[in-house]
């Protein structure tokens, strides 16, 4: 009947009007339904980290996966594992798999290489920004989580504040250094370099810290610290001091890491970077690129203040 219809095939003439008038009477109409277009979304992201076990891939990884779960958008995630051949690869198989848009993270907030292949998707990098200032980076502000950090110790009536933090090279490090300078000139309070210790990140170096602060006789009534590992690790040693806290020396750690702050004598008040919030955010942010928004360039995510137990009103 189609060929009959569509004036196709090959038959008589009298036999091909027979059909045509029998479909006419019928109903049948020769025209081919509208076909809806086929989606081209595939509801899928692919999430590249170079660290997927850390303290910090971790809580954003899920907060990826929550912003995206109620779309019932899939997550593919690959560990590059700071290999650009890994990397490249875990890529490769993401433009395969047809992913709607990849999210790159890292674990340091020192800018890296943009990734190494051709794209048709958007890329959004997340704790490590790109070098390439165009790309939309999603980054800590990790200086406004220092003056936050500073601002309640100056609450508290405490002014000669102490900072402990890791290595002098990771950029995390400088720029919380940086915040916290910042709003100590702000309040006209200058911090002597005496008072400023690099290290690592660990309680080990925490606990050597303090001990070097309280033998120094650098006169300090607050440490921030650039983590909650050092923070703990401060704490403890301050105490074998026989120095109070947060009664003598109030303490504040950054990262907001339960293992860390609920576990330490006094439990930890911190910043909090809010990294599955970050998450959320880098998730929220794909989908408004493929919904047709144009997002470039680097975006700044805030911190909160968490108020626990280690920080007390100096005492008069």
């Amino acid at each position: 009947m189609s060929k009959a219809l569509g004036g196709s095939g090959r038959m008589r003439e009298d036999t091909r009007a027979r059909i045509v008038d029998a479909a006419q009477r019928l109903g049948y109409s020769a025209r081919p339904r509208r076909q809806e277009p086929r989606s081209t979304r595939s509801y899928t992201i692919g999430l590249l980290t170079t660290d997927s076990f850390t303290r910090f891939a971790i809580p954003m990884m899920l907060g990826v996966e929550d912003a995206l779960s109620a779309g019932r958008i899939s997550v593919l995630l690959a560990d590059g594992r700071g290999d650009p051949i890994r990397e490249n690869h875990h890529l490769q198989t993401f433009l395969a798999r047809r992913v709607d848009a990849i999210i790159v993270t890292g674990r340091r907030a020192e800018a890296r290489a943009p990734i190494g292949i051709p794209t048709r998707v958007p890329v959004c990098y997340v704790l490590s920004p790109s070098q390439r200032p165009e790309d939309l980076s999603i980054v800590i502000d990790d200086e406004q989580g220092a003056r936050l950090a500073v601002t309640h110790l100056l609450s508290l009536g405490r002014r000669r504040i102490a900072y402990v933090s890791g290595p002098q090279k990771h950029l995390s490090a400088r720029l919380r250094h940086a915040g916290m300078t910042a709003q100590l000139k702000e309040a006209g309070i200058e911090h002597p370099e005496g008072a400023t210790l690099w290290g690592e990140w660990s309680e080990a170096w925490g606990r050597q810290a303090a001990s070097i602060l309280a033998r120094s006789g650098t006169h300090f009534d607050a440490v921030f610290c650039g983590s909650d590992q050092i923070a703990r690790g401060v704490v403890e040693q301050l105490q074998q001091e026989s120095i109070r806290v947060p009664e003598d020396v109030s303490v504040v750690g950054f990262d907001n890491w339960d293992v860390m702050a609920l576990a330490s004598r006094p439990m930890l008040t911190t910043i909090d970077p809010r990294l599955d919030e970050l998450g959320r955010v880098a998730a929220q942010s794909v989908l408004s690129i493929l919904d047709g928004k144009d997002l470039r360039g680097e975006v700044m995510h805030e911190c909160e203040l968490v108020v626990r137990e280690s920080t007390s009103v100096l005492p008069s």
